[in-house]
């Protein structure tokens, strides 16, 4: 199995932008295939060094994970956050 983990700062860090964009990540939820789970949580302490959303998703293997990298509906999600992220961060690891 792999978790993929993602960090988001979002460059406007109000409220309203950072629901819009756990919006924007939760909707992948049963659209692409590969993807067997997926958590998006909102910072609830908001401090400088905090970031403010965090994706973690899981996949069968590593084949899975790059399907879900490629796929159209996913491609959508890194426009979008592209757009509304100042930085981000990410770890994948093989449990």
């Amino acid at each position: 199995m792999i978790k993929h983990i993602v960090l988001f700062k979002l460059k406007d860090r109000s409220a309203e932008s950072v629901a819009q964009a756990a919006a924007m990540l939760k909707n992948l939820e049963g659209k692409v295939e590969s993807l067997l789970s997926i958590e998006v949580g909102t910072d609830v302490l908001h401090s400088e060094r905090s970031f403010d959303i965090a994706l973690t998703t899981t996949f069968r293997d590593l084949d899975g994970l790059e399907a879900y990298q490629v796929h159209p509906e996913h491609k959508k999600v890194i426009a979008y956050m592209n757009e509304a992220r100042e930085t981000s961060i990410s770890v994948d690891y093989e449990y």
